[in-house]
Protein backbone atom coordinates (compact mmCIF):
# COMPACT_ATOMS: atom_id res chain seq x y z
CA UNK A 1 0.00 0.00 0.00
CA UNK A 2 2.81 2.08 0.75
CA UNK A 3 3.75 1.86 -3.01
CA UNK A 4 0.51 3.38 -4.01
CA UNK A 5 0.87 7.56 -4.04
CA UNK A 6 4.21 6.81 -5.78
CA UNK A 7 2.28 4.47 -8.46
CA UNK A 8 -0.08 7.03 -8.86
CA UNK A 9 2.24 10.23 -9.05
CA UNK A 10 4.28 8.45 -11.97
CA UNK A 11 1.24 8.16 -13.96
CA UNK A 12 0.78 11.46 -13.68
CA UNK A 13 3.77 13.04 -13.89
CA UNK A 14 4.15 10.78 -17.28
CA UNK A 15 1.03 11.49 -18.75
CA UNK A 16 0.49 15.29 -17.63
CA UNK A 17 3.61 16.37 -16.23
CA UNK A 18 1.69 16.68 -12.92
CA UNK A 19 3.01 15.90 -9.62
CA UNK A 20 0.40 14.49 -7.43
CA UNK A 21 -0.02 17.12 -5.40
CA UNK A 22 -0.31 19.57 -8.06
CA UNK A 23 -3.21 17.70 -9.34
CA UNK A 24 -4.74 17.40 -5.75
CA UNK A 25 -4.30 21.10 -5.70
CA UNK A 26 -5.90 21.74 -9.20
CA UNK A 27 -8.73 19.15 -8.30
CA UNK A 28 -9.62 20.91 -5.41
CA UNK A 29 -10.36 24.28 -7.09
CA UNK A 30 -12.06 22.71 -9.57
CA UNK A 31 -15.01 21.38 -7.30
CA UNK A 32 -15.12 24.62 -5.65
CA UNK A 33 -17.60 26.95 -6.10
CA UNK A 34 -16.67 29.30 -8.69
CA UNK A 35 -13.47 27.33 -9.13
CA UNK A 36 -12.09 29.54 -6.19
CA UNK A 37 -10.59 28.99 -2.79
CA UNK A 38 -9.42 30.81 0.42
CA UNK A 39 -5.50 29.26 -0.15
CA UNK A 40 -5.95 28.15 3.33
CA UNK A 41 -9.18 26.40 2.77
CA UNK A 42 -7.40 24.84 -0.40
CA UNK A 43 -3.86 24.06 1.76
CA UNK A 44 -6.53 21.81 4.18
CA UNK A 45 -8.10 20.18 1.17
CA UNK A 46 -4.44 19.23 -0.17
CA UNK A 47 -3.67 18.36 3.36
CA UNK A 48 -0.51 20.83 3.21
CA UNK A 49 1.27 23.25 5.21
CA UNK A 50 0.21 27.31 3.75
CA UNK A 51 4.04 27.51 2.67
CA UNK A 52 4.25 24.65 0.63
CA UNK A 53 1.14 25.09 -1.19
CA UNK A 54 2.03 28.40 -1.95
CA UNK A 55 5.12 27.34 -3.71
CA UNK A 56 2.83 24.72 -5.81
CA UNK A 57 0.55 27.18 -6.22
CA UNK A 58 3.21 30.01 -7.71
CA UNK A 59 4.33 27.10 -10.19
CA UNK A 60 0.60 26.33 -11.25
CA UNK A 61 0.47 29.88 -11.72
CA UNK A 62 3.75 30.11 -14.16
CA UNK A 63 2.07 27.50 -16.09
CA UNK A 64 -0.97 29.67 -16.54
CA UNK A 65 -3.33 26.88 -14.67
CA UNK A 66 -4.26 28.82 -11.29
CA UNK A 67 -4.29 32.57 -10.53
CA UNK A 68 -4.21 34.39 -7.32
CA UNK A 69 -5.95 37.87 -5.91
CA UNK A 70 -6.67 39.10 -2.69
CA UNK A 71 -10.45 38.49 -1.24
CA UNK A 72 -12.36 41.58 -2.49
CA UNK A 73 -14.05 41.63 1.21
CA UNK A 74 -10.88 41.13 3.42
CA UNK A 75 -7.28 42.23 1.42
CA UNK A 76 -5.53 39.89 4.35
CA UNK A 77 -6.61 36.72 2.36
CA UNK A 78 -5.51 35.13 -0.89
CA UNK A 79 -7.79 33.72 -3.00
CA UNK A 80 -6.93 31.02 -5.47
CA UNK A 81 -8.88 30.54 -8.67
CA UNK A 82 -8.69 27.99 -11.53
CA UNK A 83 -8.16 29.66 -14.59
CA UNK A 84 -9.86 28.13 -18.28
CA UNK A 85 -6.39 26.60 -18.44
CA UNK A 86 -6.30 25.07 -15.46
CA UNK A 87 -9.67 23.73 -16.02
CA UNK A 88 -8.66 22.27 -19.39
CA UNK A 89 -5.85 20.44 -17.75
CA UNK A 90 -7.98 19.05 -15.36
CA UNK A 91 -10.52 17.92 -17.35
CA UNK A 92 -7.67 16.50 -20.06
CA UNK A 93 -6.30 14.62 -16.98
CA UNK A 94 -8.57 13.20 -14.73
CA UNK A 95 -9.59 10.28 -17.04
CA UNK A 96 -6.50 8.85 -17.52
CA UNK A 97 -5.50 9.43 -13.39
CA UNK A 98 -9.28 7.77 -13.14
CA UNK A 99 -8.29 4.80 -15.47
CA UNK A 100 -4.87 3.88 -13.23
CA UNK A 101 -6.72 4.63 -9.91
CA UNK A 102 -9.29 2.15 -10.67
CA UNK A 103 -6.32 -0.09 -12.95
CA UNK A 104 -4.78 -0.06 -9.65
CA UNK A 105 -7.39 -0.10 -6.81
CA UNK A 106 -10.69 -1.57 -7.88
CA UNK A 107 -9.93 -4.05 -10.91
CA UNK A 108 -7.91 -6.29 -8.63
CA UNK A 109 -10.68 -6.58 -6.05
CA UNK A 110 -13.86 -8.87 -5.97
CA UNK A 111 -17.16 -7.08 -5.71
CA UNK A 112 -17.07 -8.09 -1.91
CA UNK A 113 -13.72 -6.30 -1.35
CA UNK A 114 -14.66 -3.27 -2.80
CA UNK A 115 -17.61 -3.38 -0.58
CA UNK A 116 -15.22 -4.02 2.29
CA UNK A 117 -12.62 -1.46 1.20
CA UNK A 118 -14.97 1.55 1.00
CA UNK A 119 -16.29 0.43 4.60
CA UNK A 120 -12.91 0.25 5.87
CA UNK A 121 -12.05 3.57 4.47
CA UNK A 122 -14.96 5.39 6.23
CA UNK A 123 -14.24 3.86 9.29
CA UNK A 124 -10.71 5.17 9.34
CA UNK A 125 -11.64 8.72 8.18
CA UNK A 126 -14.39 8.50 11.02
CA UNK A 127 -11.66 7.92 13.45
CA UNK A 128 -9.41 10.67 11.93
CA UNK A 129 -11.99 13.30 11.08
CA UNK A 130 -15.60 12.54 12.06
CA UNK A 131 -16.47 15.63 10.51
CA UNK A 132 -14.89 15.23 6.86
CA UNK A 133 -17.75 16.39 4.13
CA UNK A 134 -16.97 13.01 2.56
CA UNK A 135 -18.48 10.48 5.08
CA UNK A 136 -21.89 13.41 5.38
CA UNK A 137 -22.18 12.22 1.42
CA UNK A 138 -21.72 8.73 1.83
CA UNK A 139 -23.90 7.56 5.10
Amino acid sequence: MIRLPSALDAQLQRDAGLSHFEYQVLAGLSEAPDRTLRMSDLAKFAESALPRLSQVVGRLEKRGWVSRSSDPTDGRITMAKLTAAGWGKIVQTAPGHVEEVRSLVFDPLTKVQTRQLTDIGRRIMRAIDPEDRCLRSSD
